[in-house]
């Protein structure tokens, strides 16, 4: 059995199971809900009774650049979360039922095994932050301005490679527990040695959260590149799947 037959298992899984809609549905939403957001927040706090005249007046009416902000801190926030959710669980559940053991003693490398799996998870992300992506663009072109398409599609990228870091990290996590409640353990332990190490100053610039701000400052003008960050997001993605193959290998499933 080869990748390919794999992999196609895996989408039909994905399909099969709702986890493709449901991540297509929230990043949609997300997408579809964030200039939306930035465009009537303003004017729901305006409307709600005996707010301060002083502080109507410090309330600045909504941009372009609220929209885009606020797509990118949904997107971040639901993003890297669903892909710990989505990913946590596709290599222990398979060995607590037995399937992964029937696959591996088939003509199925434990490579070819875990490559397949993280092929169709990205392939769910990609084709779900495409939707997020083309809604938000419209909507923010309806309610604002059009946006240039290069620069956003940079940011849909940038982001896609953050959430491609926690689907790799998640991903060891899964190989290395034999249950599901440890793999979700090892998840979030990953979230948030991640976060807490990319907050620290100046190592922060080299880290995956990095990008979200890069993305960001490439819509709106200038902005230094994150190339650091990027090769260290890329670096985390092929060390973690290097790390599962090789426990994978010396595990008895």
């Amino acid at each position: 059995m080869n990748f390919f037959a794999v992999f196609r298992k895996e989408m039909t899984e994905q399909w099969r199971t709702y986890r493709f809609l449901i991540v297509a549905a929230v990043f949609t939403a997300f997408g579809l809900a964030s200039p939306l957001l930035a465009k009537f927040t303003p004017e729901m706090l305006k409307s709600i009774p005996d707010v301060p005249p002083e502080l109507l007046a410090v309330i600045p009416p909504a941009t372009v650049v609220d929209a885009v902000a606020q797509y990118i801190k949904n997107m971040s926030q639901f993003g890297i979360l669903l892909a710990l959710l989505m990913a946590m669980g596709v290599v222990v559940q398979e060995k607590e039922r037995g399937t992964a053991a029937f696959f591996l003693t088939r003509p199925v490398s434990r490579e070819t095994f875990l490559l397949a799996k993280f092929t169709a998870l990205t392939v769910m992300f990609l084709a779900s932050q495409s939707l997020a992506a083309v809604g938000c663009w419209y909507y923010t072109q309806v309610l604002f301005e059009p946006l240039a398409w290069g620069p956003f599609l940079a940011l849909n990228g940038l982001m896609l490679v953050v959430f491609l870091v926690y689907l790799s990290l998640a991903l060891l996590a899964s190989t290395i527990a034999r249950s599901n409640a440890a793999a979700a353990g090892l998840a979030f332990l990953a979230l948030v040695l991640v976060g807490g190490v990319g907050s620290l100053p100046r190592i922060g610039d080299y880290f995956p959260g990095k990008l979200f701000g890069w993305g960001a400052a490439q819509m709106f003008g200038s902005a230094d590149p994150a190339w650091g960050a990027l090769a260290v997001s890329l670096g985390i993605v092929v060390a973690a799947l290097l790390v599962a193959v090789l426990v994978l290998r010396r595990q008895e499933v």
